[in-house]
């Protein structure tokens, strides 16, 4: 009975006594060395630009601007302000289906819009473009965006229908008309080969003719991001005037009379005004932005697939 005894007071310790264990070695705190406040401000002094170097920026993009919309200067021009050939915005009275492509980085998007009057009711579907593809071949990435197009048709049971497709191509382009555009540089990561100095569109018809399976869609008009910014805020808002992109990269657009727009091709009737593509991004490849660039800015763009090229696109936008 005593051994027993024992061995039932062992086991109720064990059942309800922790296990005892050597105290650990208390770890000794860590003290960050002071922060030296006037190494951090050496570091960013370059950052900070005066009122100064503000306005002597405002000048010299001015100054680009009234050179790409100048034939005499225009082939030389850092900002190329390519007209678009789109000469009004929405009234906020369109009514219909209509599919859109978006392509502006690492991501592509399909949608089907339907707009009736100011009510606006949109289903997408995101893909990627791999790196292999954005380094690649054009068939490759025009082949793999008719493959997207397809796909999402097949899933929203879209492949009897005609709808007007709208190309939303957010890199450098030379229009020559509402349906054509001429790739003139690739931007943010892209290097496809055969594509630069063609027509996008036409790469693009000539996927989807690949397929063969796709006989109902064709693009009726493609225009940059920065166009599709402003025309979709004035579809609400009839006095937005601007479109200003910020992200991958940057770019902005506006609404120009057409008398001084020299570039301008096209017929003068109303309204007399084309939006202007201004592809802001290449200000600065000529120089003209040197003496605001810092340490950080030259790296980058001595590092990227592109160097000495979008020079205020590397200082300012996302994807850098």
């Amino acid at each position: 009975l005593k051994a027993t005894a024992k061995v039932t007071q062992q086991n109720i310790k064990m059942l309800f006594l922790p296990e005892e264990k050597p105290c650990a070695a208390k770890t000794k705190p860590v003290f960050m060395d002071p922060i030296d406040k006037s190494q951090v401000e050496n570091i960013l002094r370059p950052l900070e630009l005066s009122d100064d170097h503000y306005r002597k920026v405002v000048d010299l993009m001015a100054n680009d601007f009234n050179k790409g919309l100048s034939p005499q200067t225009h082939a030389t021009a850092n900002i190329k302000c390519f007209p678009t050939y789109v000469r009004t915005v929405p009234d906020g009275s369109e009514q219909g289906d209509f599919l859109a492509l978006d392509l502006g980085g690492t991501n592509f998007r399909v949608l089907l819009i339907n707009l009736k009057g100011q009510e606006v009711t949109m289903e997408s579907k995101i893909f990627i473009i791999p790196q292999h593809i954005m380094l690649g071949s054009g068939a490759q990435l025009f082949d793999h965006i008719a493959d997207c197009i397809f796909k999402f048709m097949s899933d929203h049971k879209l492949q009897e229908r005609h709808l007007p497709l709208g190309f939303t191509f957010s890199f450098p382009c030379r229009q020559e008309g509402l349906d054509k555009a001429i790739l003139t540089t690739w931007t943010k990561g892209f290097k496809c080969e055969g594509v630069e100095g063609h027509d996008i569109v036409h790469l693009l018809h000539e996927a989807i003719a690949r397929r063969g399976d796709m006989h109902n869609v064709k693009c009726l008009a493609v225009i940059n991001d920065t166009v599709g910014a402003l025309m979709s805020c004035a579809h609400s808002d009839r006095q937005c005037a601007v479109g200003l992109i910020l992200g991958t990269g940057t770019n902005a657009c506006y609404i120009d009379e057409l008398d001084k727009v020299k570039t301008w091709d096209g017929d003068h009737d109303e309204p007399k005004q084309v939006l202007i593509n201004t592809e802001w991004g290449a200000f600065g490849n000529d120089g003209c932005l040197d003496f605001i660039l810092t340490d950080f800015d030259r790296s980058i763009d001595k590092h990227s697939i592109n160097p000495g090229k979008q020079i205020y696109e590397k200082m300012i936008s996302g994807m850098y």
